[in-house]
């Protein structure tokens, strides 16, 4: 049992969202836990919000997990964005790992950096390979830092580039 769970506020394509999250998780290479919906409660005629014609049919609560790490979302409106003040880093364990995640959550190419990648509905994610701390953690300066420079150029983070920096051959 997660004893934080992350609430995801979406104006109104939380239902979409969480249905593309789930997908992509179970789409994994090297996935461990199987990622589901488990519950989705909707604003029903009757109910007073602010904009009752607006919100029928929408999410009031979605409750998911992804790689066994619980969720909620909501269909809230346009009061609040989304943005990178906050962001779920994923922990890769492999190049093909990177890849798939890059390819399904990287939509926004302007927002992209050191392994952040922001998709289609604006929630922000680090696309990590465990590699690339093992790498930063070497207790040889020299090569942490050419680690560092390197990853810094980069976008999607790749491991070969990581080690070529490591070794000092890029």
């Amino acid at each position: 049992m997660n004893r934080i769970v992350p609430c995801i506020w979406f104006d109104m394509n939380c239902e979409d969202a969480v249905n593309y999250y789930v997908s992509v998780f179970n789409g994994s290479p090297n996935k461990t836990e199987e990622s589901k919906i488990i519950t989705i409660q909707r604003y029903e005629e009757g109910m007073q919000t602010p904009d009752n014609d607006r919100m029928v049919g929408k999410v009031i609560t979605a409750i998911f997990e992804l790689n066994g790490q619980r969720f909620m979302a909501l269909d809230g409106g346009p009061t609040f964005k989304l943005s990178e003040a906050i962001s779920f880093q994923i922990e890769c364990k492999d190049q093909a790992e990177v890849d798939h995640f890059w390819d399904k959550l990287s939509a926004v190419p302007e927002s992209e950096q050191c392994g952040w990648a922001k998709d289609k509905f604006g929630l922000s994610w680090q696309i990590i390979p465990t590699r690339l701390g093992e790498l930063l953690g070497d207790p040889d300066k020299e090569k942490a830092h050419r680690v560092m420079n390197a990853m810094l150029q980069m976008h999607k983070i790749v491991v070969e580039d990581l080690e070529k920096a490591y070794e000092g051959k890029k």
